[in-house]
């Protein structure tokens, strides 16, 4: 693979061009990576009593319903977000995935996984005591995903 930079002050915004023979997984993995490296500075406006708080994407650990509301967890709070789970599916970076019916998760944070044959597997964070569980069905796409990071 060559890679190559061209300077144009001109410019007003950066513009990364990949030209290939065929769309291979292996520059598909490199247009996703280039497109979560721009959305790492992204945040997400979300909510707690009156006050709007702007978190940064990548420190969101998970998101998850419950009680009519769509919750953000970070690694020491929760904050409420005024978006459905499918509205974020489509907004957020290609580093979260839905993981059961009321939970996508950023799996840049996932410590380990605790599985459960014949239920839900236990997944833990990075940093922090929090815990979600990823239902049987997403099981092997998360682990897949997972595989894939490293």
């Amino acid at each position: 693979m060559k890679l190559r930079i061209e300077i144009d002050p001109g410019l007003d915004e950066e513009e990364v061009v990949i030209r290939c023979g065929e769309i291979t997984p292996r520059v598909a993995m490199l247009q996703q990576q280039i497109l979560d490296a721009g959305n790492e500075e992204r945040q997400l406006v979300c909510f707690d009593g009156d006050k709007d708080y702007y978190i940064p994407m990548d420190e969101i650990l998970f998101f998850e319903t419950g009680d009519g509301q769509v919750r953000a967890h970070t690694a020491d709070r929760t904050y409420r977000v005024d978006y459905r789970l499918y509205e974020l599916e489509e907004l957020l970076p290609s580093y979260f995935m839905r993981v059961a019916k009321s939970t996508i998760l950023n799996i840049h944070h996932v410590r380990s996984v605790l599985k459960n044959i014949t239920g839900a597997s236990e997944i833990e964070f990075d940093h922090s005591k929090k815990h979600v569980y990823v239902s049987r069905s997403y099981y092997k796409a998360l682990r897949d995903r997972l595989e894939h990071r490293r």
